[in-house]
């Protein structure tokens, strides 16, 4: 797909599914497509999906599921962003901002206040750049074998005007998305 093929103002939308050949047809079949699987976690799919097509291809994608989160013994529900794909040969081109963007979007109508994803270190910038801001605690998520600490980074973006970060130890109450 060349550059002039790609519309001036894509629009991300709500997909009716996504499937693992709909990840395919992003980011291939690779047995390690997000780059994580050095992490060893045990991972949930996610809910809702959002998603860019161009010319009928799925380019872009980012999915939505509501989790249990304790924050220094206060127990809530955050919203999780993950599966957040870009095809690699149209990265660099907003795609990640629109189709986070739409995802966003949508959990504000979810009644969380927060919204919460993991990335890999090199990642930090790009959600920086979107409104995203670092979890200053380590996080403990749930596994298999128990709780585990991430060891990918925690990110937070509020869902609400005026919704900080509270202090305390953070605990995910389920698998991570």
């Amino acid at each position: 797909m060349t550059e002039d093929l790609i519309p001036a103002s894509p629009t991300a939308t709500r997909l009716a599914r996504y499937t693992p050949t709909d990840q395919n047809e992003i980011l291939g079949d690779g047995a390690d497509p997000f780059g994580v699987a050095d992490a060893g976690l045990t991972w949930l799919p996610k809910e809702d999906h959002f998603g860019i097509r161009l010319e009928g291809r799925l380019v872009a994608h980012a999915g939505l599921l509501r989790l249990p989160l304790s924050i220094g013994g206060l127990d809530l529900e955050v919203v999780g962003v993950g599966g957040v794909a870009v095809a690699s040969d149209l990265r660099g081109r907003g795609l990640a901002r629109l189709v986070v963007a739409a995802a966003v979007d949508h959990a504000r109508t979810m009644g969380a206040q927060h919204g919460l994803l993991f990335c890999r270190p090199a990642l930090v910038p790009l959600y920086q750049r979107l409104g995203w801001q670092r979890v200053p605690q380590d996080v403990q998520v749930e596994q298999p074998e128990g709780p585990v600490v991430m060891p990918l980074r925690t990110m937070w973006t509020p869902l609400r005007p005026g919704v900080n970060w509270p202090a305390g130890e953070v605990r995910l109450r389920s698998f991570p998305m």
